[in-house]
């Protein structure tokens, strides 16, 4: 069972799209193992940004993350990675596909809603560097037998 990050960024939330994102996720049969409401602190952005430093556009990412609240998630299913990657579409809302919330709801990339883990790696390093292991809940729900095959 895969487990990814999921943020609903500033722009999604100055906008009201929590609850899409998070019902389109569920309606995925994806589960969420963790949520909070939350200011991402300048240490958490530049740790989460890392990779970008010294790129052109790494201070805009800091100061844009740092803005306004973000809704941090983590989800859970088969495949969890490449699910919700495909459900946000692609990082360019101009050319995610029809149906994703990136083309549904988007229009630049600098305000593209949502941040996704890229890789299983990724996702395992940014559920640790978002979320105590305390705040991460194990459940089954009925229906899981319906949605995923074991």
């Amino acid at each position: 069972m895969e487990r990814t990050l999921v943020l609903v960024k500033p722009d999604g939330v100055q906008r009201g799209l929590i609850g899409e994102v998070i019902s389109r996720l569920e309606r995925r049969g994806l589960r969420m193992v963790a949520a909070k409401f939350m200011a991402v602190s300048q240490e958490l952005a530049e740790t989460h940004y890392a990779i970008h430093k010294g790129k052109p556009f790494y201070d805009g990412l800091i100061s844009y993350i740092t803005s306004a609240p973000v809704m941090a998630m983590v989800w859970e299913g088969p495949q969890a990675v490449a699910a919700v990657r495909q459900t946000m579409g692609a990082t360019k809302p101009v050319e995610a596909a029809p149906g994703t919330l990136r083309h549904d709801f988007a229009l630049e990339v600098g305000r593209n809603l949502t941040h996704a883990s890229d890789s299983v790696e990724n996702g395992a390093k940014e559920v640790e560097l978002w979320f105590k292991k305390s705040e991460l809940v194990e459940w089954k729900r009925e229906v899981d037998r319906w949605v995923f095959e074991k």
